[in-house]
């Protein structure tokens, strides 16, 4: 399967006993695009990435890639790279990427020379007689992302591929995303640090109790939370903004507020509120960051 195809999650619905895991889950990956994928730990994103590979069955909904639902032949043209680490502990890492990529039905000759590409390309091919144990993590996790870029995926699926990595190595990382993405590959990714998703990712989804709470691109979803305003009143008592329409007190510490304005409410109505206990030494509207807006969806 040539990249450029987009990976479509319809209607995912999965349940453990009692537990619904997920509920409903509908999202899509296009071609080129990196979509970060966050949620707290037990969301739902790992069981969503898992049904995605084939790895756990859905009780309900389909996962496409192409418009082709996800089959074991569909399967080999996935790069998965689990949060778990899936490798060989005592295999040296050549020849376990060799081999991984030749189980995708890569030839052998090929296999070597992505092998060879890749660990260049992420700064571990010095270590390419080494057992996999015998690497620190962040190595580790360089080495796991070889191995799911070794057989030229139509799409990636990466649980966490961050976790653990130091400044230069995520640089790395990222810089090898893009890469993938510029040539049509579908990039699908988890992470709980949401400020390298909001400078990576073109699209951004919050899952919370198995459920999508907002797909859209990071600038979409930090204005879908309205705007906030700063208001710095030292004089300003607790509660002095309640009341206000279309106003909602997020945080208040000592003479500094913080309040989410709906659409249509009056600031200068919020302003002369605070001037009302004294002066305002700060007065600033901004747009809430994936991290805030984060905090709010998962709260």
């Amino acid at each position: 399967m040539d990249a450029g195809v987009t990976l479509e999650i319809d209607g995912l619905v999965k349940r453990y006993g009692p537990t619904v895991a997920l509920d409903g889950v509908s999202f899509d990956v296009r071609p080129g695009e990196i979509l970060g994928f966050v949620g707290s730990n037990g969301a739902g994103k790992t069981t969503t990435m898992r049904i995605a590979l084939g790895v756990l069955t859905a009780d309900a909904g389909e996962v496409r890639l192409g418009g082709r639902p996800v089959d074991l032949q569909v399967r080999r043209t996935v790069g998965y790279m689990p949060e778990e680490r899936g490798l060989y502990p005592k295999m040296k890492v050549g020849e376990q990427l060799a081999y991984l990529a030749e189980l995708h039905g890569v030839g052998r000759a090929d296999a070597r020379r992505a092998v060879l590409r890749w660990t260049e390309r992420l700064g571990v091919d010095g270590r390419l007689g080494d057992t996999v144990d015998a690497l620190s993590l962040g190595n580790q996790q360089r080495v796991q992302l070889a191995a799911a870029l070794v057989h030229d995926p139509a799409v990636l699926v990466l649980d966490e591929p961050f976790s653990g990595l130091d400044p230069v190595a995520v640089d790395v990382m990222s810089d090898v995303l893009r890469e993938k993405a510029r040539t049509g590959v579908p990039v699908l990714f988890s992470s709980h640090q949401l400020d390298l998703v909001q400078r990576l990712c073109d699209r951004v989804g919050i899952i919370a109790g198995g459920r999508m709470r907002t797909v859209g691109t990071v600038g979409e979803v930090r204005r879908s939370g309205g705007n906030r305003l700063e208001v710095h009143a030292p004089a300003a008592p607790p509660g002095w903004a309640d009341g206000l329409a279309g106003v909602t007190v997020l945080r208040h510490d000592g003479g500094r507020t913080l309040l989410g304005l709906a659409a249509g409410a009056d600031d200068q109505r919020v302003l002369a509120s605070a001037l009302a206990t004294g002066p305002v030494h700060g007065f600033t509207v901004t747009t809430p960051s994936l991290t805030d807006l984060y905090r709010e969806v998962v709260a």
